[in-house]
């Protein structure tokens, strides 16, 4: 596996400037005008977590925002490494549900492999 995959469903963190922010969420595409995620501010990531291991009515949620490449300062992937648990490791443990599953997106399972091509 590429180390910094950014295939649609992946889990990043934003940090942009103009203003400040730092967004959890899963990619959903990126290109030369900006980045489309379906994420939330990373401050209250948190409470959204506690939120949904209680089952309670969403008052917070994920949203799906574009912002404009000039804004991204920077960009990293949401990754376990050693001890430190990713957040959406750290979401599976506290909840027993996926990212994706909270997100309202498919899972790999459910979207299966891609179609073959033939030729003709």
């Amino acid at each position: 596996m590429n180390p910094f995959d950014l295939a649609p469903g992946r889990p990043v963190v934003l940090y942009l400037h103009e203003p400040k922010e730092k967004i959890w969420g899963l990619l959903i595409s990126i290109g030369a005008p900006g980045i489309v995620v379906r994420g939330i501010d990373i401050a209250v990531f948190d409470d959204w977590m506690r939120q949904e291991m209680r089952g309670d009515e969403p008052l917070i949620g994920l949203v799906t925002s574009f912002y404009p490449i000039h804004r991204l300062e920077r960009m990293e992937l949401d990754q376990t490494i050693g001890p430190l648990l990713s957040y959406a490791d750290r979401f599976f443990e506290e909840t027993g549900k996926s990212v994706l599953e909270a997100a309202g997106l498919p899972t790999a399972e459910e979207v299966g492999p891609p179609p073959c091509r033939t030729t003709e």
